[in-house]
C-alpha cells in the first residue's frame, strides 16, 4: 500500500458516516429500518444529495417547489407572527413534501441550519414520511 502525499491528503474529501433511520413510506421503499451510511461532506445537504443518488427516495422526500411543500387541510393557516416559539421554514427547493420530514438527531432540520445542518460520524438522521390512513 502507497503512502499518500500531504497535497493527496489535503485535496481528499473527508467522509461522514450516520446512522440512518426510516420510517413509514420511505422504510417500506428501502427495506430496511436503520443502517449506516457514508457519504463525502459533512452537511445535511451532502448528506441527501449522497443518499438520494444512491436510493430512489426522493419523490417521498424532498418537494421542487412551494406548492409540493404545501398541502391544503381543513384549518384556516394561523397568523405566523401571533404563534408563540420560533416558526421556520427551508427555503423553497430545500423544503419536505407533505408530512415527510427529515430530522438530524431527533430535530427538523428547519430548527437547525437547514440543509446546511453540520453532521458528525454517528449523528442520527431519520427520514419520516408516514403512512396516513383516512376514513
Amino acid at each position: 500500500m502507497q503512502a499518500r502525499t500531504e497535497n493527496e491528503m489535503v485535496n481528499s474529501t473527508a467522509t461522514t458516516t450516520v446512522d440512518v433511520k426510516a420510517t413509514g413510506h420511505v422504510r417500506t421503499a428501502l427495506s430496511e429500518h436503520r443502517f449506516e451510511f457514508t457519504f463525502e461532506g459533512s452537511t445535511l445537504r451532502e448528506f441527501l444529495e449522497a443518499f438520494l443518488a444512491e436510493y430512489d427516495v426522493a419523490d417521498l422526500l424532498i418537494a421542487e417547489t412551494e406548492a409540493e411543500a404545501s398541502t391544503e387541510g381543513w384549518a384556516r393557516v394561523p397568523d405566523l407572527d401571533a404563534l408563540p416559539g420560533r416558526w421556520v421554514d427551508n427555503p423553497e427547493g430545500e423544503q419536505t413534501r407533505p408530512y415527510a420530514r427529515v430530522l438530524v438527531n431527533g430535530r427538523f432540520n428547519e430548527l437547525l441550519d437547514g440543509f446546511d445542518t453540520e453532521l458528525e460520524d454517528g449523528d442520527r438522521v431519520a427520514l419520516v414520511n408516514p403512512f396516513i390512513y383516512c376514513c
